[in-house]
């Protein structure tokens, strides 16, 4: 009670704000997502997301080596595919040679340390643009989760240490537990996308890897039918239980910033590690922002990161983890 207590007393400098700080960021905090594509030496930056780019696997192995360097201790990879592969199958993402496998072979071989979590969808694989295999005009859920299997289970082969399955087809982790136990993986983890919203914050990511659903009448134009509603709290707490009953390693929240209310609920729900992903929307709007000279690029980012974790991550899926690790580490 005033004048008693003074909450200025412990604001008065730095030094005593770092005593008692609540939240602290490190490198180790943060998993980068990298989007890989084909060829040799290449590197191409995506004009929604400056600063990040798509790399070959070469360029790729070399970016892995320096996030590591600056204490970063995970990647969440993708992959561009060649539209000539893409089909209503999607066999290529459990083809042993192909983009995403070839990526994590290489990777594990120059940072064995490194934790690599491949995503696990069908979307960069789909003619159609959706996470899942299309039949009678919908997603099928069922034939959708045998193909997901195939696919976990080959980054698995590749040398995965977990898989990242962001379809959010219902039973998929059940499924995938099965799966890689059976094929000798059970070492191998699973960071679900659980609460996954139907987001408007995709936008730069669909450009990245051209993912996004085709316009066709005969087929969904969005991914509502199976991501989540965003007026939707409770959902998301039911889905991370389910994920975790199904054996589910760790959980994320997808977006991050706009859904801070989501990550403390999911976080008070379950009893394992709360991933965030803090997606490309988010990230082009500050960039978007700094470069117009209206926001402070370096003070946001770092803001926007505190409060991610002070909402409950345990680990944060974001495209600016390097430069925050550069300046963590300054």
């Amino acid at each position: 009670m005033f004048p008693l207590h003074r909450g200025r007393r412990l604001r008065v400098n730095e030094s005593i704000r770092s005593l008692v700080r609540e939240t602290s960021l490190s490198p180790a905090d943060f998993m980068f997502p990298m989007f890989i594509a084909e060829g040799e030496n290449y590197k191409s930056e995506i004009p929604s997301m400056p600063g990040i780019f798509r790399r070959s696997v070469d360029l790729t192995v070399e970016e892995v080596k320096e996030l590591f360097a600056l204490g970063i201790r995970a990647v969440n990879i993708y992959v561009k595919v060649s539209e000539s592969l893409k089909d209503n199958t999607g066999k290529e993402a459990w083809n042993p040679d192909g983009l995403m496998q070839r990526a994590i072979k290489e990777i594990k071989k120059a940072c064995p340390e490194m934790i690599v979590m491949p995503d696990v969808a069908l979307d960069p694989y789909s003619i159609f643009g959706h996470d899942g295999i299309i039949a009678k005009g919908t997603v099928a859920n069922d034939e959708t989760n045998d193909a997901l299997v195939k696919m976990a289970v080959s980054h698995a082969e590749a040398g995965a240490d977990f898989v990242a399955p962001s379809d959010m087809m219902d039973g998929r982790v059940l499924r995938l537990r099965q799966g890689l136990d059976a094929a000798g993986y059970e070492n191998v983890g699973i960071m679900s996308y659980s609460a996954k919203y139907a987001s408007a914050f995709y936008g730069p990511f669909r450009d990245a890897l051209d993912s996004a659903p085709v316009d066709n009448a005969a087929i969904p134009q969005d991914k509502k039918t199976y991501q989540m509603d965003y007026a939707n709290r409770l959902e998301a707490i039911k889905e991370a239980l389910w994920d975790v009953e199904e054996g589910a390693d760790m959980v994320m929240v997808k977006p991050g910033i706009a859904y801070l209310d989501i990550v403390r609920e999911v976080k008070n729900a379950v009893n394992v590690p709360v991933t965030v992903f803090h997606v490309s929307g988010e990230y082009a709007m500050i960039k978007a922002a700094a470069e117009r000279g209206w926001l402070d690029h370096d003070k946001i980012m770092m803001e926007q990161l505190m409060c991610i974790k002070r909402a409950g991550a345990s680990l944060i899926s974001t495209y600016f983890a390097k430069e925050a690790a550069i300046l963590l580490t300054k």
